[in-house]
């Protein structure tokens, strides 16, 4: 055996390390609910109008139990389903409060994990604010 490097024997390429680079956009769903569907519709209205969610599902009525100051509370609530861009979240959440009956309201978001790539995009897009033309 000698001690000098075989000439034919390659050396092991490193492993790459992962790029952890957020996508550009990405879908949120977000949840709230309003005290009556009034209070939805016109917030539904709303946040479509303005372009920061391409789609609201009004969802029917339900009934919420939560402790509130110190007492167990009941209420019929009605749901939102909010279907939003990313970069569209902030905005939204400070209209949302803006526009919420509540003290405290429930804004919830999340990505979804998986969903049809030709709906998020669907998504993004309609949330994307009009654009102005010069005349």
């Amino acid at each position: 055996m000698s001690d000098q490097p075989d000439p034919e024997r390659k050396a092991p390429l490193p492993v790459p390390e992962p790029v952890r680079i957020p996508p550009p956009n990405s879908m949120l769903v977000v949840f709230t609910t309003l005290p009556d569907e009034e209070t939805a519709n016109e917030i539904a209205d709303v946040l479509v109008g303005e372009h920061l969610a391409a789609c609201v599902t009004v969802m029917a009525p339900c009934r919420s139990v939560y402790r509130w100051r110190g007492e167990v509370e009941e209420a019929g609530e009605v749901p939102l389903l909010i279907k939003t861009a990313a970069d569209r979240y902030p905005a939204l959440q400070a209209r949302l409060k803006e526009l919420h009956p509540y003290d405290v309201p429930e804004i919830l978001a999340w990505r979804p994990d998986a969903g049809w790539p030709g709906y998020a995009d669907w998504v993004i897009a309609e949330t994307r604010a009009p654009r102005r033309w010069p005349r």
